[in-house]
């Protein structure tokens, strides 16, 4: 666990290191063996566990999810947003639904930018010009009809339930609201639903929500059309055209989600299967890993100054190509096979010195956009094998903020993950930000990376987190935390994170991420470092026993991790 940098390693590092490792999960993986839910809401995974119980199977399971943290988790669970699923199934077949927000017909390229082409602030993150078209009750009506084995009505009635009749609000949920309390109270039909008679709502009050139930009771009777058409879609495009935004009836009433084929790698003998674009995640995760590959991390030593360095190197290379080359696969030509291939990867760690860090800037400039990092993420696995890895989001926490008056549905702010305002062409030929610029119907791109991981043709891992840009390097970082560290899988959730994204050209890190000598020695190599990472919110299921080379407890299959950072979420089987 030393670092070869120094050839030696002091007493007290060593000691940090083993009891880092040693004491790292703040609880037993859950343990279970027929199924398992791991979600951000305790609500919502009770709902999936029961329709596991029920003999529904892992896409019926992330329907319910889905639905039910639209009501019980307001600030990232959603109707109004969008997001990714990731699906393999018991026998080896594997799919991606791709149900992300899109810009609307009326969208260009500068319409967030004034009279001197500068981005205006805040006009892309708040109110209805933020609003991309919603995707999520496409998504979750086109897995449910496709792959699931229940109906609508057993799917989406524990959500108007919960809507209907509301829930009592833990002090987590009210640590969300109050993020968001000035603006709710700018919007009126936000206001009437996430304030208290226009005060911030206080641990022990019921959340009612019953415009948001009779929203979910039009998609109950008419599927993806009681959102589309008819009441609700008229409701958003009344709301978006008195509040200055472009959604026409026509964005929404021809919404498809998109069928993809996932991004797939092979890591020390596990094998990926993650998100492609308009996702940045999969490709990014494979890169890196193809990258450290190369490496014996597990012989450094997690924490160690030489593998923290090498996992940084990758990062930042990643990054540059995912923030100048990557894109909406509609308008973009995505050299997805170049980045994934281990040949490429080869020759980057040809450009990494051993011992000195890289320096951004000399790979260009990066002007890629802001992306939310309040999303949400959910874990399933079901008695067969099927196994469903979801991330969805609103972007920021509440998205824009913004209701339709009598629909109870929270509108994402997607817009603002494209790039307002692209850079001028550069040494590599590159136009910074140009594959991610605004264009009517185009999807913006993500870091959403929704990932299963395989080995010997079974489920060995489910994993994914909200987090933005971290979302990759958080993902990273948990399947090397299992894969080269040999942790169980809460051991892997709990462990401190570091991230880099190319620029800026600075290492966040979590508390407790790095020991003393070794931030040292890497400061010495050349790195900066900022301690307020932020919390991501993993939700992880381990296939077989706690850990990859472990050993079952008695005859339970699975083990869920919930991240313990924002004190909400629960794992749960039966």
């Amino acid at each position: 666990m030393c670092s070869r940098l120094t050839g030696v390693c002091s007493l007290l590092a060593c000691l940090w290191l083993t009891a880092l490792s040693a004491h790292a999960a703040s609880l037993r993986p859950v343990a279970a063996e027929r199924g398992m839910v791991v979600s951000a809401q305790h609500l919502a995974t009770e709902v999936g566990v029961n329709v596991l119980k029920h003999d529904g199977n892992a896409v019926d399971a992330a329907v319910a999810v889905g639905y039910a943290l639209a009501v019980a988790y307001p600030a990232a669970g959603n109707l109004g947003g969008g997001g990714f699923m990731t699906i393999r199934f018991a026998d080896g077949r594997k799919t991606f639904l791709d149900f992300r927000e899109r810009a609307p017909r009326a969208a260009t390229r500068d319409m967030y930018l004034d009279k001197d082409g500068k981005v205006v602030d805040g006009l892309s993150m708040t109110g209805w010009l933020a609003v991309g078209v919603p995707g999520t009750v496409s998504g979750l009506e086109y897995a449910r009809s496709k792959y699931g084995t229940m109906t609508r009505a057993a799917l989406i009635d524990p959500a108007i339930d919960l809507a209907e009749d509301g829930f009592v609000l833990d002090q987590g949920d009210v640590d969300m609201l109050a993020t968001a309390t000035d603006d709710f109270s700018k919007f009126p039909p936000t206001g009437e639903i996430f304030l208290n008679k226009g005060q911030p709502f206080v641990a022990g009050r019921r959340l009612v929500q019953r415009d948001l139930a009779n929203t979910l009771r039009r998609v109950r009777a008419n599927g993806a059309d009681g959102f589309y058409r008819g009441r609700t879609a008229e409701a958003i495009v009344k709301a978006s055209r008195a509040g200055g935004g472009i959604i026409q009836l026509e964005d929404l009433s021809s919404y498809k989600t998109r069928e993809l084929a996932p991004i797939e790698c092979d890591y020390r003998g596990y094998h990926l299967i993650s998100a492609p674009p308009p996702s940045s995640g999969g490709v990014a995760l494979c890169e890196m890993l193809n990258i450290l590959e190369g490496y014996p991390l597990r012989e450094f030593g997690w924490g160690s100054a030489q593998a923290l360095h090498y996992e940084i190197e990758a990062m930042r290379r990643a990054y540059v190509d995912r923030n100048t080359l990557l894109g909406d696969p509609t308008f973009v030509n995505n050299p997805v096979e170049r980045l994934i291939d281990k040949g490429y990867a080869a020759k980057i760690r040809e450009t990494i010195s051993p011992d000195k860090a890289g320096i951004s800037s000399d790979f260009g400039k990066d002007v890629a956009a802001h992306e939310g990092s309040n999303t949400t993420h959910f874990s399933i696995i079901d008695h067969d094998g099927n196994a469903v890895s979801l991330t969805y989001t609103l972007n920021d926490w509440f998205g824009a903020r913004v209701v339709a008056s009598g629909t109870g549905v929270l509108m994402n702010d997607e817009m603002d993950d494209f790039t307002a305002s692209p850079g001028r062409i550069n040494s590599y030929g590159i136009v910074p930000g140009e594959a991610n610029a605004i264009a009517p119907g185009k999807i913006p791109l993500s870091s959403m990376s929704p990932t299963i991981m395989t080995k010997d043709g079974k489920v060995a891992l489910v994993l994914g987190t909200p987090g933005g840009r971290r979302i990759i390097t958080t993902v990273l970082q948990t399947i090397l935390n299992v894969v080269d560290y040999q942790m169980n899988i809460q051991e892997a959730v709990d462990a401190p994170r570091l991230h880099h994204q190319w620029f800026p050209d600075v290492t966040n890190t979590e508390p407790r991420a790095l020991s003393p000598d070794t931030r040292k020695i890497l400061e010495g190599m050349g790195y900066r470092f900022d301690d307020s990472l932020p919390a991501n919110h993993v939700a992880a299921i381990m296939v077989g026993a706690p850990s990859l080379d472990g050993k079952p407890v008695g005859k339970k299959r699975f083990y869920g991790a919930n991240d313990p950072r924002r004190g909400t979420g629960l794992a749960a089987g039966y």
